[in-house]
């Protein structure tokens, strides 16, 4: 029985999980909204809060801890300095887990986990994203006209007009 054991195991031996973990949490506190499984989102949840908590405490100890736990320094930069200060008076909830569907071929519920006022956060890397992709479609959309104009002219200059009075 499992009484009084916290925590799921997700099919993992423990230092597969506790990465797979500290990854998710990197990940997270970086991106502010990743997509996974709702097995795997639940059992994270408890992880950003702590570090979240961390961050708000904001002192030297405090720092070292997250940085033991999360992977990259960048990651830790940014939670002390945007993401916890953006918690300020919350006590707790800091994350929002949102449905998304079913993940084809084993079915498993597929979710969003993002941190809590990452609102604007997520436009702005939307807009980016869709300005990025109109350029892209925009410099297709030349190289296209290019290459027919191209080709238009090659074959203009190869084929001579044909006479209208020769039928075979």
């Amino acid at each position: 029985m499992r009484h009084l054991k916290a925590g799921k195991k997700l099919g993992r031996n423990t230092s597969h999980r506790r990465a797979l973990l500290r990854n998710l949490v990197t990940s997270l506190v970086m991106e502010e909204r990743i997509e996974t499984t709702a097995a795997k989102a639940k059992a994270l949840r408890p992880q950003v809060e702590k570090m979240i908590t961390l961050g708000k405490r904001g002192d030297v100890n405090s720092r070292r801890l997250a940085a033991g736990f999360l992977m990259t320094r960048e990651s830790v930069d940014k939670l002390f300095a945007t993401v916890a200060p953006r918690m300020g008076d919350r006590n707790g909830g800091y994350t929002r887990i949102i449905r998304k569907g079913f993940q084809q071929g084993d079915g498993a519920e597929k979710v969003f986990i993002e941190l809590m006022g990452s609102e604007q956060v997520i436009d702005e890397k939307r807009q980016k994203r869709a300005e990025a992709r109109a350029k892209r479609a925009e410099e297709a959309r030349k190289q296209l006209e290019e290459a027919q104009a191209q080709q238009q002219a090659e074959s203009g200059a190869e084929a001579p007009p044909a006479e209208g009075g020769e039928e075979k």
